[in-house]
C-alpha cells in the first residue's frame, strides 16, 4: 500500500505546464501535497516556483493540465477558496502608509472575518508574532525580519487551512529566517498545511518533503532524508596538499561527477557505477600519493542536499514518493 494512501490530499496537480510566450515555465509538472506537512519547492531563480504557486492559488491559469486545491478546481474556483488560504509573496506587499495594526486590520477585512472576530484574531496573531510593541509603527519603519513576521501574521489572520509561500526569507537575516521557520512549525503543528518555496538548502531540509525544480519541471520528490539516502556511499572528502592543485586532478577523475571544496576539504560526489565512497576513498588517496600531493585525510561520509540538486543537474533520476 502507498505510504500516503490514508492520508487527506490538499493539492493534486497533474500535468502543470504553463507557457509565457515561447518560454514554458512549467514543464508538465504532477505532485500531491497532504493535510499538515510543510511542503517545499527547491529550486534556482527561473526554475518556475513562483509561477507553480501561482496555478495552485488560482492567480495564473495553466496552459495545460489542472489543480484541485482543498477540493477546488483551479482557477476556476478560485474565488471560492480565497477564505481557507494564507498567501505570502517573495515581496513584501503589505501598505507602507498603515501601521501594523492597521494592516492586520485591513487583511483581516478582505478575509471576511466580522468585527468582533476581526478584534480577536488580530490581538492574537500580534501577540503570538510579538508585534506588541510595533503596533503603531509604519512598515516603512520595520527591519526585514519584522516585516516578515507582519506579513506571514497578515497571511494566517484568517487562520487558513493552507498557507502558501513564496521565497518567504529571501534578503532576511539568518537568525530571523530560523526564527520564521520556528512559527512554520507551530503552524504545521497546529493544523496548517504549509507549501513554502525557497533556494536555500538549510531551509529545505526542514521540510517533511520536497519537490525539487528545474528549468520547470519536476526533477525529484521525496522526503529529504530520502533523498540525500540515495545517494549513501557515493561521498567521499579529502583533506590533501596544495588544496587548489588536488581540486584540479580530483575534477578530472572518471569516478567523480563533482568535487567542490568545503573549507579545508574537498568534497567528491561520485557516478552512479563507482565503487563504494570507502573502496574509492583509498583508491584516490593512494593515487595523490603517487602524484607527489600531500594527503591527510581521505574518507567516505555522509550525502547533503547540494548533492543531490548536483546528481539532478548532471541528469539522474531520484524519486522516493
Amino acid at each position: 500500500m502507498d505510504k500516503h494512501s490514508s492520508e487527506e490530499t490538499v493539492i493534486e496537480a497533474r500535468g502543470l505546464t504553463r507557457f509565457f510566450g515561447s518560454l514554458k515555465a512549467v514543464d508538465n509538472l504532477s505532485l500531491d501535497v497532504f493535510r499538515g506537512e510543510i511542503f517545499g519547492f527547491l529550486g534556482p531563480n527561473g526554475a518556475g516556483k513562483s509561477t507553480l504557486i501561482r496555478m495552485l492559488v488560482g492567480l495564473l491559469s495553466p496552459t495545460r493540465g489542472k489543480a484541485q486545491v482543498l477540493g477546488l478546481s483551479m482557477p476556476r474556483e478560485a474565488d471560492k477558496i480565497k477564505s481557507k488560504v494564507g498567501y505570502m509573496t517573495q515581496k513584501f506587499s503589505l501598505y507602507e502608509d498603515l501601521s501594523v495594526e492597521e494592516n492586520l486590520e485591513f487583511a483581516a477585512e478582505i478575509f471576511g472575518l466580522d468585527k468582533g472576530e476581526r478584534k480577536q484574531r488580530i490581538d492574537r496573531v500580534i501577540d503570538e508574532f510579538e508585534l506588541g510593541e510595533r503596533r503603531a509603527q509604519r512598515p516603512a519603519t520595520l527591519s526585514g525580519g519584522w516585516k516578515q513576521r507582519l506579513a506571514l501574521a497578515a497571511a494566517t489572520v484568517h487562520e487558513p487551512e493552507l498557507l502558501f509561500l513564496d521565497e518567504p526569507t529571501a534578503g532576511v537575516d539568518p537568525d530571523s529566517r530560523r526564527l520564521f521557520w520556528e512559527k512554520l512549525f507551530d503552524l504545521a503543528a497546529a493544523g496548517t498545511t504549509i507549501l513554502v518555496s525557497t533556494h536555500y538548502m538549510d531551509e529545505a531540509v526542514r521540510c517533511h518533503r520536497l519537490c525539487l525544480v528545474r528549468s520547470g519541471q519536476r526533477s525529484a520528490l521525496g522526503s529529504p532524508h530520502d533523498l540525500m539516502a540515495s545517494l549513501q556511499g557515493r561521498i567521499v572528502e579529502i583533506i590533501a596538499h596544495p588544496t587548489d592543485k588536488v581540486l584540479n586532478f580530483l575534477g578530472k577523475k572518471p569516478e567523480v561527477t563533482s568535487a567542490t571544496q568545503m573549507g579545508n576539504r574537498l568534497h567528491l560526489l561520485l557516478n552512479p557505477g563507482a565503487p563504494t565512497a570507502e573502496k574509492t576513498a583509498v583508491q584516490l588517496a593512494k593515487e595523490l600519493k603517487e602524484a607527489g600531493f600531500s594527503v591527510n585525510l581521505a574518507e567516505s561520509a555522509e550525502p547533503n542536499l547540494e548533492d543531490v540538486f548536483v546528481a539532478l543537474t548532471h541528469g539522474e533520476s531520484i524519486e522516493n514518493g
